[in-house]
């Protein structure tokens, strides 16, 4: 009986043993994305953050994201991703971050690691010329046709704002979509981020003949890019490049370029 005994405490004690052994060794997201050499980076494309210019993919976050990489020592690969599904991309490890004008919210927080906030933004109601006080009140926008990229802040701000209330609301897959859908006059107003605004309307720009409505901003709100949960060791290791591209001037420089300076946050 004590054979059997001692055997019994031996096997589980390899067991234990092993077990710890397993988890001990397992990888942070850091260390996986370090391995593969690579940082896959989930994306939409809109000016000024990532857009193509003679067939060459630019932005501020196109740039700042290359800096970032080459402070880890990996490879930036972007890839499109449908914005609606962007958390269930970065799970499912098909992306390893999310680095697109994301807005910090609370919810998001609880969701996904985010690294500190490095600009602000709003967001703003775009119209076709000539509307600019057209839409003023909420009994203005009685029945108006009003979009906005689903899932996003202006999403929430079209949903919630009671200024919205008597609008008609729907969504569509991008903020690209959104000035689109005004353009071509299927909506009456979109709901977008103020800085797509800077490099996406007015003059010298695919939609000259949209504007701001002047005076109506809506969720001031900051800019962050998010990681799987529970990845402090890249989160840090972000962070801490940020930082770095902060205080050499790099980021003031890449904001400059792109006219992005009045929003980044300098410290």
């Amino acid at each position: 009986m004590k054979k059997v005994l001692s055997a019994f405490l031996t096997l589980t004690l390899l067991l234990l043993t092993l077990s710890l052994s397993s988890c001990s060794s397992e990888k942070t997201d850091l260390e996986y994305i370090k391995d593969k050499g690579e940082m896959i980076i989930g994306i939409t494309y809109f000016k000024p953050m990532n857009y193509f210019e003679n067939d060459e993919l630019v932005g501020f976050e196109t740039e700042f994201a290359k800096a970032v990489c080459a402070e880890l020592g990996v490879t930036p690969k972007f890839q499109e991703i449908d914005w609606n599904a962007k958390e269930t991309e970065l799970n499912a490890k098909n992306i390893d971050c999310i680095w697109n004008g994301m807005t910090i919210t609370d919810e998001r927080k609880e969701a996904m690691d985010i690294s500190i906030p490095y600009m602000n933004n709003k967001q703003v109601m775009i119209v076709k010329k000539g509307n600019e006080s057209k839409y003023t009140t909420p009994e203005s926008l009685k029945d108006a046709k009003v979009v906005a990229e689903a899932k996003s802040a202006g999403a929430d701000v079209a949903k919630t704002d009671e200024f919205f209330k008597l609008a008609s609301y729907t969504d569509v897959d991008s903020q690209a979509k959104v000035l689109l859908e005004v353009k071509s006059g299927v909506a009456d107003i979109g709901i977008i981020d103020y800085v797509m605004t800077i490099g996406s309307i007015g003059e010298n720009t695919d939609y000259s003949d949209l504007v701001i409505v002047e005076g109506k901003s809506f969720a001031d709100e900051q800019y962050g890019i998010a990681f799987r949960k529970n990845s402090p060791e890249t989160l840090k290791a972000v962070n801490e490049a940020i930082e770095k591209l902060r205080r050499d001037g790099t980021l003031l420089k890449l904001a400059e370029k792109y006219n992005l300076q009045d929003v980044l946050i300098k410290n």
